[in-house]
């Protein structure tokens, strides 16, 4: 009976190792994994330099790793043992709480700051110390700023990251928003903060510039369900989102320019809320340097954002109080090159960044 049972084993693992060789060859190569939101590993280039220092072997194991047959059902397969049976934490940093998933944004890298702070002096150094620009600093916090004690989970501490940014950028007038958020602010599957919730967050921003907002909007509700970046990264069901944005004759009337495709953009672009990052709607999502122009205002004002994507769903609120506001991401344009399309003089500058940027500033050139 033993040896009939070791047979059977011996069978179904020689069928799951063949069933699975065979879709590996049989199945085309993905090159994105839409749950995931990010690229797949393709088939490394076979070369002598690549054999010879074993850089082929770790690109071949990650390949071998991401086109593996029905991977994302077994993610959720090894998700579910992982939280459910084995009592884990978290699944891929995240984890779930009151319905919100959240990323467990820990430790704080303290020279990830560092270095944020040094690209926006570089920026300062460049451009606006000699200016008479007025310039301000806002950082938007994750949320695990607002989970993590009732969770029992590690977060970074965000006292001192502010602390740090502000003593480094001492030349900036800090503004602090946190006390303006909730996580009811935040979707519940994705990193960002619902722009709905923001009118109160735009007017503390807006008051400490010296500027005033109606905040009167008109809410309009997407009717499919919006799956944000942590519901395929969580790889267990969870309810979706929806995706709402606000509106009123002002904002329908913001002309935007994109200066990276050199083309004008809708301020809410429905195709894009369609697609794979439908928080993509606003702005046209990650854009280099974006513009908008407020034929309603003839303050002559302008308002220059420094900005990871939190500042696209904001921006077309604080748009009101200014003839134009430009928007810029240093993660995708050398700040070297501003200066070919702008003149800083006389403009209200907002370095605004997330935790979570400033917690990893590697891609900030």
């Amino acid at each position: 009976m033993k040896r009939m049972k070791n047979k059977i084993l011996a069978i179904l693992m020689a069928v799951i190792l063949l069933g699975t060789s065979l879709g590996s060859i049989i199945l085309p190569d993905q090159a994105f994994s839409d749950s995931e939101r990010r690229g797949l590993a393709q088939f490394p280039q076979l070369s002598l330099k690549n054999l010879g220092n074993g850089s082929f072997m770790s690109l071949f194991e990650k390949y071998t790793l991401d086109q593996f047959p029905l991977r994302d059902s077994l993610r959720g397969v090894k998700a579910a043992v992982a939280l459910r049976i084995f009592g884990q934490e978290d699944n891929n940093q995240l984890y779930e709480e009151d319905g919100y998933l959240v990323s467990m944004e820990y430790p704080g890298d303290k020279a990830s700051f560092e270095r944020a702070a040094q690209r926006f002096t570089n920026v300062y150094e460049m451009y606006l110390k000699d200016s008479d620009t007025k310039v301000y600093l806002s950082v938007i916090p994750d949320k695990n700023y607002f989970m993590a004690e009732k969770s029992g989970h590690l977060s970074m501490d965000y006292a001192s990251l502010v602390g740090g940014m502000t003593e480094s950028l001492s030349y900036m007038e800090y503004i602090d928003i946190m006390d303006s958020l909730s996580i009811e602010d935040y979707y519940l599957t994705d990193s960002h903060w619902k722009q709905t919730a923001l009118p109160e967050t735009a007017d503390v921003l807006a008051s400490a510039m010296g500027q005033s907002l109606s905040l009167s909007y008109e809410m309009v509700t997407l009717e499919h369900p919006f799956y944000g970046v942590y519901y395929g990264q969580f790889a267990l069901p969870v309810e979706p989102d929806i995706l709402t944005y606000l509106t009123n004759p002002i904002v329908e009337q913001l002309v935007v320019y994109d200066h990276q495709n050199q083309k004008e953009i809708p301020v809410y672009d429905m195709e894009k809320a369609q697609g794979k990052d439908p928080y993509e709607l606003f702005l046209g999502g990650p854009l280099s340097l974006v513009t908008l122009e407020n034929p309603n205002c003839d303050n002559g004002k302008e308002l220059i954002i420094f900005r990871d994507s939190f500042g696209s769903s904001i921006a077309p609120l604080l748009a009101e109080a200014y003839s134009k506001v430009t928007l810029v991401d240093i993660r995708y344009m050398q700040p070297a090159m501003l200066g070919e399309y702008m003149d800083f003089e006389n403009q209200d500058v907002l370095f605004l960044y997330s935790t979570s940027l400033l917690n990893n500033s590697s891609t900030l050139k």
